[in-house]
């Protein structure tokens, strides 16, 4: 066994022979665990240690500045919320113990999870807090739901479906040993790469989509070509938290943010919404931005789920999956005040460029309303201004510039990225990136 230390996360109260069972099979991988116990209730399971090296439920809570029995007299979510905090300031500690060599002397170097869906939403809450690229997984019930976009959300979570419920036969012992296979390899083949010390090219954020693909490619062709690494993040709401994230966390060096998308998707409640994070951690960071209205001609909702409000409206439907509602003259004017909003409060320098033939590939479509009736052209210029204009009026940090040019056309795509390298100079070299 190597000195690899696996952080293993259960509810003893109700796991803890699987919590066992778990422990073991990391041994059996090469690694060694280090059990945390997120029992939202005090109990005698688990006892004596199922590992030499184990944290209680109490200590998690007094971490927070509570004991076990305060969270029994709370409900269930007041009860997490408060064993999230109190167990996510032991973790990250132990994870900055040694967080250059992938946990070999007192760090982590990864960490699993076992759960149902509560334990799901408090292992993963506290994965997500762990640096990107550090081995995380979770095996859980609800592996195989909807809910996964919220347990993994901007994070780099694998998920193992347990197929059933959480107790032990041969089925999800099997599934248990792979999952600690899986973490134990990711875990093992990063602590022999040893730390990450090698010098890379900054690494710039690129937002995507399919209807700003040519520009996204073009821009991305220059970046590279000028030295630089990118990152493209697809602006269907997981993309655009990721963006913020890494910006938060100092992984990126700057950011073209093409495809401002979900901005729409906030404003009409579509389905491809970042939050209300979206365009504002690269800003506080101080990094450079290049902003584009990319794709906020259009909101998305899933087919047959438009919702009754909308019913009037001009649409395209996309594909089998995702319908397309046309930005109109309000909402346009409501997200160059939200842009603007979000800009303004920027510590770095902002370049907003704005192609005054269409926001996105859908200029060469016509809309139609739910009931398949042809409504008209989907390019509408004197509605695009609309956002131009109210940008332009409350916009106060950054400089603006209008391009007659579409936002595919290779000229806007060398624009952005002219004006991105202008911002960039004392900025070049090389960065450490992190492991």
């Amino acid at each position: 066994m190597t000195d690899v230390i696996i952080a293993v996360l259960a509810t003893l109260d109700s796991k803890a022979a699987e919590a066992e069972f778990l422990c073991g099979a990391l041994s059996r991988a090469g690694v060694r665990p280090w059990l945390m116990d997120l029992s939202l209730r005090p109990h005698e399971r688990g006892e004596p240690s199922i590992t030499e090296d184990q944290v209680s439920g109490g200590a998690a809570a007094e971490a927070a500045g509570a004991t076990w029995r305060d969270l029994a007299g709370m409900d269930r979510n007041r009860a997490s919320e408060v064993m999230i905090a109190g167990a996510g300031k032991i973790l990250r500690e132990r994870a900055d113990e040694d967080g250059s060599s992938g946990g070999i002397g007192g760090g982590i170097g990864g960490v699993i999870g076992l759960g149902g869906a509560n334990g799901t939403s408090m292992a993963c809450a506290l994965m997500r807090t762990l640096p990107p690229l550090m081995p995380k997984v979770m095996v859980s019930v609800v592996a195989a739901t909807a809910a996964v976009e919220w347990y993994v959300a901007e994070s780099d979570i694998a998920m193992f479906p347990s197929v059933g419920d959480i107790s032990l036969n041969r089925i999800t012992r099997g599934v248990i040993e792979n999952a600690c296979r899986a973490v134990a390899a990711m875990a093992l083949g990063r602590a022999e790469a040893g730390p990450a010390t090698r010098d890379a090219p900054p690494l710039i954020g690129v937002s995507s989509f399919g209807g700003t693909a040519a520009c996204v490619d073009r821009v991305t062709e220059r970046l590279t070509g000028a030295g630089y690494e990118v990152i493209h993040f697809h602006a269907s709401g997981p993309g655009g938290r990721a963006l913020e994230s890494l910006a938060r966390r100092g992984e990126l060096a700057g950011v073209i943010d093409v495809t401002t998308h979900e901005l729409a998707d906030l404003l009409a409640e579509g389905v491809y919404s970042a939050g209300d994070g979206r365009l504002r951690n690269a800003g506080d960071a101080g990094l450079p931005q290049v902003v584009v209205p990319g794709a906020l001609d259009h909101a998305n909702f899933w087919v047959g789920r438009v919702p009754e409000r909308y019913k009037d409206r001009a649409f395209f439907q996309y594909n089998a999956q995702n319908i397309l509602m046309r930005t109109n003259r309000e909402e346009f004017e409501a997200l160059g005040r939200l842009m603007a909003e979000r800009l303004n409060a920027a510590r770095g320098p902002v370049r907003v460029l704005i192609p005054t033939r269409g926001y996105s590939e859908h200029t060469k479509r016509r809309t139609h309303g739910l009931n398949g009736s042809e409504l008209g052209p989907w390019s509408q210029p004197e509605v695009d201004a609309v956002f131009a204009s109210a940008l332009s009026d409350n916009l106060r940090h950054g400089e603006i510039k209008q391009l007659d040019l579409h936002i595919n056309d290779p000229a806007f795509a060398d624009a952005c990225a002219d004006a991105f390298l202008a911002m960039m100079p004392a900025r070049r070299g090389t960065q450490v990136t992190g492991r």
